[in-house]
């Protein structure tokens, strides 16, 4: 915290929002993390927290268009990282096969779900940009999915600002509850994938 209480509120909220836009290419960025942190800075300013929660959103949205647009134009970047990491590879046929076989409400739900998995907003977003289908569907929960995310996030960070009195304690609290959550969002998952394989 001692080299971050050098940055101020506003470089921090900008850190923020570039990680999580770019988290949709680079799933390992602490965008959830930099979230927290940016609402912890800027608690006390009147507003900050909805301002900050709609500029999360914006950028949750924009980084699946950039990468959906990027994976159905055949970017080699994006190519090369299908070919590289096989395990990617097989989660976005996974997924694909999912998508084609059950109907819009269970595609939906895999929209929303996938924001709060680890690398699942990556995996979707490949997914739907390697199928033929048309993406408007997606786009329109992926929109949903950006502002439940986004006011999830702030809402842990402005909520555990305020229980307690250290700003070192509320990120902690708030990146463990978050990590959790996705941790028991993320074995659900498997277990149910497992269920349907068996």
């Amino acid at each position: 915290m001692g080299v971050i209480a050098l940055i101020g509120p506003a470089w921090i909220c900008v850190l923020a929002l570039c990680a999580v836009l770019g988290d949709a290419f680079l799933p390992f960025l602490p965008s959830g993390t930099l979230v927290i942190l940016a609402v912890l800075r800027t608690s006390q300013v009147a507003g900050a927290p909805i301002l900050l929660a709609l500029g999360v959103a914006v950028a949750s949205f924009l980084g699946d268009l950039l990468l959906l647009a990027l994976a159905r134009r055949g970017a080699p970047l994006v190519d090369r990282r299908l070919a590289g990491k096989p395990q990617l590879a097989a989660s976005v046929e996974r997924v694909q096969r999912s998508l084609s076989d059950r109907g819009a409400r269970t595609g939906a739900a895999m929209v929303i779900i996938a924001r709060f998995v680890p690398g699942g907003r990556t995996v979707l977003d490949l997914a739907v940009g390697h199928s033929p289908e048309q993406s408007r569907s997606f786009l329109r929960w992926s929109a949903l999915a950006a502002v439940l995310w986004a006011g999830y996030i702030v809402t842990l960070g402005w909520l555990n600002s305020h229980w307690f009195n250290t700003a070192w304690l509320s990120l902690a609290v708030s990146c463990c509850a978050a990590t959790t959550i996705s941790t028991a969002v993320a074995q659900v998952i498997r277990r149910h994938r497992r269920q349907s394989a068996a």
